[in-house]
């Protein structure tokens, strides 16, 4: 059976025994101009004809789609889950739909979809450009639609930028630990490259233990994806410091997660036999053994934080650039008690 036909503003016209002009009144707020008889009969068409307004057509015709472009590295990081529910929550608010694109960390769908946005003519980008390739992150550079960068700077880049405060939150972390009388820090990472957030949490993490002189400080780079690296890694900190207490801060998320695998097959226990904090905070961090200490981000606060700056500046807001952060938020459990 073919599909019923979609009703046109042709057609709530001559059903309403109406000109188009005053359908076109109704639609746009101006229902003040026409008569109470008029209105009866254009409200009856478009419940009769089950008529809905294109809100692309009528936003073009004004020179506005109410489209906001979101770009993300990897749907599946749950930091960027949480952060989207922000977005959406702000779009929502300020009468703007947002446009998902999730690139998976390939540098083809990155370079397709910043085209693509633009064929949409979205009004603005928010950027999570964790883990983009530099040929997406160049064009980003290129675009002069207005733009906000999530979670990670882009060098040589002036763009504002929403995300924590990786120096107060790395600091925190390390002083607690600190406190919890370890005597020997791993900072693992994935590899640091332009990475603003991972050099920050690093940078932070030494400057903090070089107010402890007895405290060995460590850190080291792992792919997330290499299980025999960070095997190799985790077994060798903890070879070198037998007899110590020891622990390792894991720098996000989705990193936080091959460490808890990693500690399984080494027969290492978090909480007894070495300390375990990690970035953002996880649904399972709780569960998991006596539970994983975290560094919470205020993801949602976050989302919603970059949708309100880059409605400004698609508003006409032309104050300075602006990096705004976040504090984080320490929950102790298990993994690093004494």
């Amino acid at each position: 059976m073919a599909n019923k036909a979609r009703a046109t503003i042709s057609d709530v016209a001559k059903a309403a025994k109406a000109g188009k002009t005053s359908i076109s009144r109704y639609l746009n707020g101006e229902k003040h101009l026409l008569s109470e008889a008029m209105l009866a009969r254009i409200e009856k068409a478009i419940a009769d004809l089950d008529y809905r307004p294109s809100l692309m057509a009528r936003g073009l015709k004004h020179g506005r789609t109410r489209l906001i472009g979101l770009i993300i590295a990897d749907i599946t990081n749950p930091y960027s889950v949480h952060v989207l529910s922000g977005i959406e929550a702000a779009c929502r608010e300020k009468g703007f739909t947002p446009l998902v694109c999730n690139t998976n960390n390939e540098v083809n769908q990155e370079l397709h979809y910043l085209d693509l946005l633009r064929s949409y003519q979205v009004e603005g980008i928010v950027v999570n450009a964790v883990g983009m390739r530099e040929e997406g992150l160049n064009r980003l550079q290129q675009s002069a639609l207005p733009m906000v960068l999530i979670d990670r700077k882009i060098p040589e880049f002036a763009c504002d930028v929403v995300g924590l405060d990786n120096t107060q939150a790395a600091t925190t972390a390390t002083e607690h630990l600190v406190d919890q009388g370890f005597e020997a820090l791993l900072f693992l990472s994935e590899p640091l490259g332009t990475v603003n957030t991972r050099r920050e949490r690093l940078s932070a993490f030494r400057a903090t233990l070089a107010r402890y002189p007895g405290i060995m400080a460590e850190n080291a780079e792992v792919p997330l994806a290499d299980s025999a690296v960070i095997d190799n890694a985790l077994r060798q900190f903890h070879t070198r410091h037998r007899g110590m207490r020891k622990a390792v801060i894991s720098a996000n998320g989705a990193l936080t997660l091959q460490v808890a695998r990693s500690l399984k097959r080494l027969g290492l226990h978090w909480g007894s036999d070495i300390g375990l904090l990690g970035f953002d905070e996880l649904e399972w961090a709780e569960l998991a053994g006596v539970g994983i200490t975290t560094l919470k981000q205020p993801t949602w606060q976050i989302g919603f934080a970059a949708v309100e700056q880059v409605v400004r500046r698609i508003e006409g807001n032309h104050e300075p650039i602006r990096e705004q952060v976040f504090s984080g938020e320490l929950i102790v459990r298990g993994s690093t008690a004494r």
